[in-house]
């Protein structure tokens, strides 16, 4: 008999350690820590549009359509949706979703957001397209545009199309702002500007509540501070590892760094309100003194690709245009016949981020063999914004990111007309042209025919080079490996909600 028992208990632990083991809840830590090199600008979701904003807004807040791990359009509060014709879009609200504050999301929410995001000055470029938005009933609305827009699921999933409580929004706009109320995952607890941002899980979540009762994300503007602090412990995910480190993430066997092509092209911008930036010929001398190989060799230790344009080639329109040549004698020559055969002295802006420091110090060096005087000026982030909307910069070091994957997105955000100042177009280009070729690419939904027109606005763009693209960046977060469930999102809009760590 007790050899039928022993027998019994052997099989038995045999069986329980066949068997794949689960993290209970119990195991994994009931707060998520991410750090980043900026703060939020804003948590409303039709103002703060940068992607330090974005992280936070995007698990406060959810849009009619989302992208899957795949990049496929999905829908998120749009629970069905159907073109009536060619400018009609007829969207079905999911039942069942509830804000924050208990109020149900109802079809009057959408149309009050969408017209609210197209007032915005900050985000009404993703969303103008929209001639109309008509309530039908409680779960239902039609969004109908001036003519056919072939980019309209992606630009209505971007995260500045965000769904907000109608009612709480004009009871106290100024109350929604510091303690916005969403439909999303996590709702707002705090936020101590500068430092952190705290959000904790909304059980009441349409698609279940996130894996991860508490987030918490810190801002650390020294890239190295937070390798560091992520070394330690101190933080869970650490975005944008800087060059310098990331080789030290990848050999510690206790982190990981999660890397992807990513949608971002980093690029100076020239004021062309400002002499000498209005003259084409040193725009292009600019471009031509600039070695980009030695910056992506040197600073960012290989970590991206010269960039011929402004949107990268996982982007639906990318044409291929080849980098501008690395060419001091052409760059002197072009400087002596624009009329500036000595160089002259101007400023380059750029935010307090090391890697863009760097950057920026490697161009002003650059510049100086060709004659120009290049004061780098580092500014905190939400000041640089500022700022160069109101185009008091004469050239400016940024980066932009082509989140719904569709020239559009970047082409009408930094060369259109209208756009200029804090909707993107901080060159301050207003070229007919160039105008012309954007409508045309927005106004069409023939493949053949967008991507012609995006390939000939390339071409006007190389030449007027009123942007220097430089650098096709990818996209990285180092994570412990106690990190579970992280996906990175092309665009830089990481979701949490999935994500776990374990104790």
């Amino acid at each position: 008999m007790k050899r039928f028992h022993s027998a019994l208990l052997i099989a038995a632990l045999v069986l329980s350690l066949s068997q794949p083991v689960a993290l209970s809840a119990a195991e994994n830590k009931d707060t998520l820590t991410w750090a980043q090199g900026a703060d939020v600008t804003s948590l409303d979701p039709h103002i703060g549009k940068e992607t330090p904003a974005i992280m936070a807004t995007n698990q406060i807040f959810d849009t009619l359509f989302t992208t899957d791990d795949e990049g496929k359009i999905v829908g998120q509060i749009a629970e069905s949706w159907k073109y009536l014709s060619d400018t009609e879009l007829e969207v079905h609200v999911r039942s069942g979703i509830k804000f924050h504050d208990g109020s149900p999301l109802s079809a009057s929410d959408v149309k009050f957001s969408l017209d609210r995001a197209i007032a915005s000055t900050a985000v009404s470029y993703i969303v103008n397209f929209i001639k109309e938005v008509r309530v039908v009933d409680d779960h239902t609305v039609v969004i109908e545009t001036a003519k056919p827009y072939a980019a309209a699921l992606r630009n209505l999933a971007h995260p500045s199309s965000a769904i907000v409580p109608e009612a709480y929004v004009k009871a106290d706009e100024a109350r929604f702002r510091l303690n916005p109320i969403g439909s999303g995952p996590y709702r707002f607890v705090s936020w101590k500007q500068g430092d952190s941002l705290k959000l904790e899980a909304f059980d009441e979540y349409y698609a279940g509540a996130p894996k991860t009762k508490n987030l918490v994300m810190k801002v650390v503007p020294e890239a190295a501070q937070r390798t560091i602090a992520l070394e330690t412990g101190e933080v869970d995910i650490a975005n944008d590892i800087q060059a310098n480190d990331q080789q030290k993430v990848r050999d510690n066997p206790d982190l990981t760094l999660n890397e992807k092509a990513g949608l971002s092209c980093w690029y100076l911008s020239f004021n062309m309100k400002k002499k000498p930036f209005d003259n084409k010929l040193v725009r292009q001398a600019i471009r031509h003194a600039i070695d980009v190989n030695t910056i992506i060799d040197s600073i960012m230790y290989g970590g991206g690709e010269p960039a011929g344009d402004l949107i990268a080639p996982g982007v639906f329109g990318y044409a291929g245009d080849k980098p501008y040549a690395y060419d001091v004698e052409l760059a002197r020559k072009l400087l002596a016949e624009a009329g500036y055969p000595d160089g002259f002295s101007c400023k380059l802006w750029v935010n307090d981020s090391q890697t863009r420091i760097e950057v920026c110090q490697a161009v002003q060096a650059m510049l100086l063999e060709v004659g120009i005087k290049c004061e780098v000026e580092v500014m905190e982030f939400g000041s640089f914004i500022e700022r160069t909307s109101k185009g008091e910069h004469d050239m400016a070091y940024f980066g932009w990111t082509t989140s719904t994957a569709d020239a559009d997105y970047t082409y009408y955000s930094l060369v259109y007309s209208t756009q200029t100042g804090a909707p993107g177009n901080r060159s301050f280009i207003q070229d007919p042209r160039v105008d012309e070729l954007v409508d045309l690419g927005r106004g069409n939904t023939d493949e053949t025919i967008r991507r012609k027109a995006y390939a000939d606005l390339e071409q006007i763009l190389q030449d007027l080079s009123n942007n220097a693209p430089l650098v096709y960046s990818t996209l990285n977060s180092g994570t412990s490996k106690k990190v579970h469930g992280f996906v990175l999102d092309p665009a830089g809009y990481h979701k949490l909600e999935n994500v776990t760590v374990e104790k």
